[in-house]
């Protein structure tokens, strides 16, 4: 588990980080969203190690970072953006490295093989890792953080440079690390973290702004009470019964899809259900509703609406959002 408790990292006068606090629970993987400059990086600094915080807190396993680094880091594994390799050794001599650097205890030979095995670079276990393509030195940089089993990951950029279908394996892998490691997954990719990432932790300027599922920032960000509904009937027509419904504000006509067919923009009073109404509206007139659903947002337009400065609601606090 990560606990972070009111952290934050100034530089003079400058807050690259302001008073965040969140939680990764054990078996769940994090996503760590945040524009340029936001202050991701350096949090994920602070969470390995590498710098100090000037106030609160950050706990691997129970154990807080500053306090007993030693400790602390024997729990995590780490993969920097750029993989921290030896690149005149073979990548049977760099994992036996890091295996002394790390004083596991695990049986080695065993150990190490299955963790080649894992990431399949068994086949280039032999090889120097200069000779290899950056996608086989990204996965030696994942072999590395998987040396003695932490229980955290942190993966910084884990699928940069690597090919389409090397994407997929790891994309693949890290969901089942995920099952029995705390895993955090910074990523600028937000398909990637739509297809890994159990929660998402949005960080802006240095405060947090979102912290729940894609699903539930989805649903609280956008108007639940808009709704997109494509109709076959006529135009005109269909616009004006639907105005005709109790609650319905307005009613825009948008893209074409073939005679007839049209796609509207519905908006009711908030808080007021009308989809029945349509529904029976359309019935009575034998126009047919090919396709009805609210106007949700997607990973990549909550992103956006969180930092660009557009007015979003509040975080709950009562749900382990923070600000």
């Amino acid at each position: 588990m990560i606990e972070v408790q009111d952290l934050s990292k100034r530089y003079g006068d400058k807050k690259a980080v302001d008073n965040i606090s969140f939680r990764a629970e054990d078996g769940e993987i994090l996503g760590f969203l945040g524009p340029n400059g936001a202050g991701k990086s350096t949090t994920m600094n602070i969470l390995t190690g590498y710098i100090s915080c000037t106030e609160g807190k950050a706990l691997i396993d129970g154990i807080d970072i500053l306090e007993d680094p030693i400790k602390a880091k024997s729990h995590i594994g780490y993969l920097p953006e750029q993989p921290p390799l030896y690149l005149d050794m073979t990548v049977k001599e760099y994992l036996n490295f890091i295996y002394d650097l790390k004083k596991c205890k695990l049986p080695r030979n065993s150990h190490l093989k299955d963790i080649c095995g894992l990431v399949k670079i068994e086949h280039v276990y032999g090889r120097i890792i200069k000779n290899l393509s950056k996608g086989y030195k990204q996965r030696v940089g994942l072999a590395q953080a998987l040396v003695g089993n932490p229980n955290v990951l942190i993966l910084d950029e884990p699928t940069v440079g690597l090919d389409p279908n090397q994407i997929i394996e790891i994309r693949s892998l890290i969901k089942k690390l995920g099952r029995n490691h705390t895993v955090i997954l910074s990523s600028h990719i937000l398909t990637e973290v739509q297809a890994v990432c159990d929660k998402i932790i949005v960080i802006n300027e240095g405060r947090i702004v979102a912290d729940d599922t894609e699903d539930n920032l989805s649903r609280r960000l956008s108007a639940d009470h808009k709704l997109l509904v494509r109709i076959e009937g006529p135009s005109d027509k269909v616009q004006k019964e639907i105005l005709s419904i109790k609650g319905a504000i307005s009613c825009e006509p948008g893209v074409t899809h073939g005679e007839n067919v049209r796609e509207y923009r519905v908006e009711a009073q908030e808080g007021v259900d009308i989809r029945r109404d349509i529904f029976r509206k359309m019935a009575e007139k034998g126009w047919y509703i090919l396709e009805m659903r609210s106007s949700e947002l997607s990973l990549e337009d909550i992103f956006i609406k969180l930092t660009m400065g557009e007015n979003v609601p509040a975080l709950d606090r009562t749900d382990g959002g923070a600000e």
